[in-house]
């Protein structure tokens, strides 16, 4: 397993770098990913830094590229993608990029300039054009006539008072006294509009509006829908508050001649006019679009060329500088087997900077815990995910994710348990293995989808296990499968049967048939050859045989589970060759549960295999007593009971202590008896065990760590792990932390156990609510006849498999996961896991790359 077993061997290095061979060196480090570098300056600011200005720089050529990608979203084009091995231009190499790049900003900036100084002119001189040819239509219609008609009947009638407006004379006018104005408004505004100048002018405003069916602003693709209108009065003081209202209203005095010819010969000049600026816009438009062009065809390779400058000053910034400024000194932490790629590396950067003095890695001695690195691939790196997710495995501690890949999936499938939601499962992660070339180059940024990627492999194994716990359970969307035909058989004759059938005919109650073991199971042919035999989906007692099994299943599973997970703290006590915890931690935890326990889960085992059903009058013996059918089998959870209350029982199922052995007769209480020969004592023993490893856990390593401090002796922390600085040993603190895991150890084994039952229950509300699905609403199509029968369950049927999806794989299916989660993090790796490291972070282009795209978190 590599180190996907315990995390990488680390290194800690002293790096030489020439300035001159300094970026080079570093870039090439950055394309191999391999070097975490330690910040040798962290009390420096960001402006204190040697390569601060290069820094800006690169922000700078970071912030044109947001600027380019932003116009290229507003014009709806697409970035074209390219290759991200891309290398990092070199210092001579980034000045030309930076002009580059500011080049394309001035151009891209002067020609966004000129398109909306164009835009604001050409969007004038439409609205001019479309006012002209309203104003000539309604002039054209006699308005004017009307205007004067209208203003002076109100004048007929109205008294002016206020406002500045001083008392006109009501005989009638020419039309020649009437003067008007023309404007372009938008279209939402022109009710509220007439409204007011109605009620500030007294009507004495004469107003006429008339909608411009075409866009005013076509060149430019932006439609905004506008009304020309007319305003005819009388009067300087009118004209000074219908000036006032309009700019209120934010509408647009047009100028226009009073007369036909002079407005003629100005619409004939603005669409000349605007023809001309069509032209120049379009010309203007297209060389926009071609420098945007050039500009997304590129942009993928300068934006991976900026990131990795600025990646590599930010390195940089992070090395120490000597008195001479001439090189360049950092640290940094390596894999050990990856040293000589790491060397060959800096010789690359050497060569590329053609300079002749070399780099020099050199080892150091640190007391510094080193960072964890766990090799992963495609498949492994979604379960280490699992685990880094509770805490990052001290160095070269016991990695839980090659078990994980395992049990994780199966933990899952023992609460998710049926093959056909489970091959749902299988065939949506399978698509996505088979085309995860295609979906990584698509680059989808959404992050429930990339969760779902990200863990396709997990969800195949959970949907694989699910598979083959429904075929264990022979549950199929609530439904058995007989395969091999049933092990169980009718012992009742026809004649029999017809006779129950008429009583019940002419009796209320339903007809029920029991199948007593003894003589409706067919024992030569054996039992059901794999799962469980399909007879029992049609009892009406499943649940009475489905519920201890499940339950007796999730106890044997949990507490081996637990106790692999004692073993593995072995792994760890023997690789830090830590003594005092294998034979004063280990063993005994190991005892406490094997003694209780194990103990248990052994006697479920027995139980299974030699306690079964017995015909009427028939008894046998087993393990040395008399046993007489299934009313003696031992009660697991009460003898449990006993035995840590060191209760006395009876041996055996039956009391011999009569003389005649005619007259024995069984224990009214059978099965609360003890059932093996010294089995009292050997409890007894078991329990005394048990309670003397607990002072042993709590009590033997702090005073042994106490007695070697008082001789001088180096003494470790308190957990497993990598390094750290020598610290003066405290018996009061590894007393309380001693104390702590030991109560958390002891109850834990029994809380843990009891927790391990979600497998049971889950199992359980999983098959109930697949029932309730099938009978609820997929029978219901079953029950119509005909024609419409097949229409209505078409349109059942797809209820029903929404239904299913939505609910028992999604809702359920997550539910299962955030328990099997709990059961990893807290059951099982709390026997052996400390999580307390710290996570390798390499400088890594690529991890970089995938950070900004926002692949990655």
């Amino acid at each position: 397993m590599g180190s996907l077993y315990r995390s990488e061997e680390m290194d800690y290095f002293q790096v030489y770098l020439q300035s001159d061979s300094a970026f080079a060196c570093v870039s090439e480090l950055g394309e191999l990913g391999l070097c975490e570098f330690k910040d040798m300056n962290p009390d420096a600011s960001s402006y204190q830094r040697r390569f601060v200005n290069e820094v800006k720089r690169t922000e700078n050529m970071d912030r044109i590229l947001r600027l380019i990608e932003e116009e290229l979203t507003n014009c709806d084009m697409e970035i074209i993608d390219s290759d991200t091995n891309i290398p990092a231009p070199l210092p001579r190499e980034m000045t030309a990029l930076e002009a580059r790049l500011e080049n394309y900003e001035e151009e891209i900036q002067g020609i966004n300039a000129s398109l909306n100084q164009l835009r604001k002119t050409y969007t004038e001189a439409n609205e001019l054009r479309h006012c002209l040819k309203k104003v000539q239509t309604l002039l054209d219609g006699g308005q004017r006539t009307q205007a004067l008609q209208s203003i002076s009947e109100a004048q007929g009638y109205s008294v002016q008072i206020g406002n500045g407006i001083s008392k006109e004379h009501h005989e009638k006018r020419d039309e020649s006294e009437l003067k008007f104005m023309a404007g372009i408004m938008k279209r939402s505004t022109v009710v509220a509009f007439e409204r007011v100048l109605w009620r500030m002018c007294k009507g004495n405003v004469y107003m006429r509006a008339l909608d411009i069916e075409d866009d005013v602003s076509d060149v430019f693709h932006d439609p905004v829908s506008k009304s020309a209108f007319v305003l005819f009065f009388s009067g300087e003081q009118l004209r000074k508050i219908v000036q006032k209202i309009c700019d209120s209203f934010r509408a647009r005095i047009c100028p226009c001649p009073e007369r036909a010819t002079e407005r003629a010969e100005m619409l004939v000049s603005i669409t000349g006019r605007l023809e001309d600026m069509k032209n120049v816009i379009l010309k203007t438009q297209d060389m926009h679009f071609k420098k945007l062009m050039e500009a997304s065809q590129s942009h993928k390779e300068w934006f991976i060329q900026v990131l990795k400058l600025k990646a590599i000053f930010h390195t940089l910034n992070c090395f120490n500088v000597d008195v001479t400024q001439k090189c360049l000194i950092g640290e940094c932490w390596i894999p050990k087997v990856d040293v000589p790629r790491v060397q060959e590396a800096l010789r690359r950067g050497t060569e590329i900077s053609q300079t002749s003095v070399p780099s020099i890695l050199q080892r150091m001695e640190t007391c510094a815990m080193p960072p964890t690195y766990h090799r992963t691939n495609k498949f492994t790196q979604g379960f280490q995910n699992i685990v880094d997710s509770y805490g990052i495995a001290a160095y070269r501690e016991v990695n839980p994710a090659p078990w994980t890949i395992i049990t994780f999936p199966f933990l899952f499938a023992v609460m998710f348990g049926d093959s056909g939601h489970g091959i749902i499962m299988l065939l949506a992660a399978l698509s996505f293995v088979i085309f995860e070339k295609k979906l990584e180059a698509a680059k989808i940024k959404d992050e429930i989808f990339q969760t779902f990627f990200g863990g396709r492999y997990v969800v195949l194994l959970m949907g694989f296990f699910s598979i083959y716990t429904g075929l264990i359970y022979n549950d199929f969307y609530s439904k058995s499968i007989n395969i091999f035909g049933s092990s169980w058989k009718n012992p009742y004759n026809h004649s029999i049967l017809y006779d129950m059938m008429e009583k019940q005919e002419q009796s209320t109650s339903n007809l029920m048939l029991q199948l007593p073991p003894e003589y409706a199971y067919d024992s030569e042919n054996g039992p059901y050859p794999f799962g469980l035999d399909p007879i029992w989906n049609v009892a009406n007692n499943k649940l009475n045989f489905m519920n201890p099994m499940k339950m007796k299943t999730s106890i044997i599973l949990g507490i081996s589970q637990m106790v692999f997970g004692v073993f593995l703290s072995l792994m760890n006590y023997i690789h830090f060759r830590s003594p005092i915890d294998i034979i004063f931690v280990f063993i005994p935890q190991l005892l406490f549960l094997c003694c209780i326990f194990v103990y248990l889960c052994v006697q479920v085992i027995i139980k299974w295999i030699f306690f079964y059903s017995l015909k009427d009058g028939q008894s046998t013996t087993i393990f040395g007593q008399q046993y007489e059918g299934t009313h003696c089998a031992p009660s697991l959870l009460i003898g449990l009971i006993n035995m840590l209350m060191f209760k006395s029982r009876h041996v055996g199922f039956i009391d011999t202590t009569i003389h005649h052995e005619a007259q024995y007769k069984g224990y009214e209480a059978c099965y609360l008896q003890l059932w093996y020969p010294g089995q009292d004592i050997a409890e007894k023993v078991l329990v005394i065990i048990a309670v003397i490893c607990i002072p042993i856990m709590l009590l033997v390593k702090p005073f042994w760590q106490r007695f070697q401090a008082s001789r001088g002796h180096h003494v470790g922390g308190h957990g497993h792990g990598g390094g750290g600085e020598d610290e003066e040993f405290n018996f009061g603190d590894a007393f309380v932390y001693q104390a702590i895991h030991t109560i958390e150890f002891a109850l834990g084994c029994i809380s843990h156990t009891a927790s391990y039952l979600r497998l049971w229950a889950l199992s359980l509300a999983h098959a109930q609510l697949s029932e309730v699905l099938w009978t609820m609403v997929l029978h219901m199509g079953f029950t119509v006849s005909g024609w419409g029968g097949l229409i209505a369950q078409y349109f059942i049927f797809w209820a029903f498999s929404i239904l299913s999806v939505s609910i028992l794989i999604l809702m359920e299916g997550l539910s299962a996961f955030l328990h099997a989660l709990r059961l990893h993090w807290v059951e099982f790796q709390s026997k052996f896991y400390g999580g307390t490291g710290v996570q390798f972070e390499p400088f890594s282009f690529n991890k970089i790359i995938r950070v900004a795209e926002g692949l990655e978190n």
